[in-house]
């Protein structure tokens, strides 16, 4: 099933292979922004990462009852995936999966930069491509009316597209969030900011699905 996840993906996204010998396991999307961030802060090159688990993984194809540490002399699908960098307030940071920035889930502004499909069970992002070079963003201040419709849906992928969000795929953007907004990365919240520079890293990472 390499490269027939998404709508439009080519069945050329994805190539079978033994995953490499030095390739880190990551089971979640922290996990995975992590090697990045740490490798970018050392001025070093990305290292292979095998995804045993997170929302990245689900949408590149692996069910969560395949999440597995990797054995010695494995195989997967190889892909080149883009890696979204934020600077928030200032300060660069890493994501491979999603950035959300929100009060709440039920008020106010929701801002949602999607690099995956998935938001945990959400199918928030059902157009994501996570090696197109473009981030799926989503900005959004809907009636509670809305929320609640729209949160039903949230499984399926069926809430876009829809009036009162804003959709755009995006290289490179800024936002105000003033007066601010909770950040999440990868579902970590990293605090509230003010300002957010949004670009892509396109195909910085390859990623190892097991098969």
């Amino acid at each position: 099933m390499i490269g027939e996840r998404g709508p439009g993906w080519g069945v050329d996204f994805g190539v079978a292979g033994e995953i490499p010998a030095d390739a880190l396991a990551a089971g979640s999307d922290p996990a995975a922004a992590r090697i990045v961030a740490e490798a970018r802060r050392a001025n070093l090159a990305i290292p292979p990462v095998v995804l045993t688990g997170g929302d990245l993984a689900r949408t590149l194809g692996l069910a969560p009852a395949r999440a597995m540490s990797q054995p010695e002399g494995a195989t997967g699908a190889r892909f080149a995936i883009d890696v979204g960098a934020a600077l928030v307030d200032g300060r660069l940071h890493w994501f491979v999966a999603h950035l959300v920035a929100r009060r709440s889930w039920w008020r106010g502004r929701l801002l949602v930069a999607a690099n995956a499909s998935f938001i945990g069970r959400w199918n928030a992002a059902p157009r994501s491509h996570p090696g197109d070079g473009r981030l799926d963003v989503f900005d959004a201040d809907p009636p509670l009316a809305v929320r609640l419709a729209a949160r039903r849906r949230l499984p399926s992928g069926s809430h876009v597209p829809h009036p009162r969000i804003t959709q755009r795929r995006i290289a490179a953007a800024q936002y105000d969030l003033d007066p601010g907004l909770d950040v999440y990365l990868d579902g970590v919240r990293l605090g509230q900011a003010r300002t957010l520079s949004l670009r892509v890293e396109p195909g910085a990472l390859d990623v190892w699905i097991p098969t």
